[in-house]
């Protein structure tokens, strides 16, 4: 279905619902590129909504790789299940519960990717420490402030170096009747780091 290697795939390509959020392409394929992903990895996508992530990732790992998606939201987990059978995916698996009490189960990884994770960023970054191999990254994408500040206060006590702090605005056309105007999403925060 989808014939490209390159992330960033289109948000309409995605099955969508009102009540699942996903990450938008241009926001994921920076994520994507931040993980430094490569075939055979094992990936971790937690708080994985819609399962754009989760889909972005399966196809950079290839069928030699493995992505672990959990999601507490029934509904999310669903929609994520219906994303992978729509592009064709069978090396992701979707797990439905607790970040926090799931991945206390989940094998090591090569790179983790953070989402809606219902105000416990904080805690699973600092459950996901154990869960990364040495060298593994973890990357995290961030729309509240609040958020951004707890999960630097943890980062800052952690086994992890090479912090990079990106904050991305973009800007989407929309036709109007008179021409095209720009209309600005908002900003999202996304921290990477690699374990020591």
């Amino acid at each position: 279905m989808w014939k490209s290697k390159t992330p960033g795939i289109p948000d309409e390509e995605f099955e969508r619902t009102e009540s699942v959020p996903i990450t938008k392409e241009e926001i994921r394929a920076i994520q994507i590129s931040k993980g430094r992903l490569s075939a055979g990895q094992t990936v971790l996508d937690i708080g994985c909504g819609s399962g754009s992530i989760s889909v972005e990732a399966g196809i950079q790992i290839e069928s030699s790789g493995k992505v672990l998606a959990i999601d507490y939201d029934e509904n999310a987990v669903e929609l994520t299940k219906k994303n992978l059978k729509k592009f064709n995916l069978s090396n992701v698996s979707v797990i439905f519960g607790n970040a926090k009490e799931k991945i206390l189960d989940l094998e090591e990884a090569d790179v983790i990717f953070i989402g809606g994770t219902g105000g416990d960023t904080a805690e699973i970054v600092k459950l996901s420490e154990d869960k990364l191999k040495s060298g593994g990254r973890i990357v995290i994408g961030i729309i509240l402030i609040e958020t951004l500040y707890s999960v630097l206060q943890i980062l800052d006590k952690l086994k992890f170096d090479s912090i990079d702090i990106t904050q991305v605005t973009i800007s989407k056309s929309r036709k109007t009747t008179t021409g095209t105007m720009m209309l600005a999403r908002n900003p999202v925060t996304i921290i990477s780091a690699s374990k020591i």
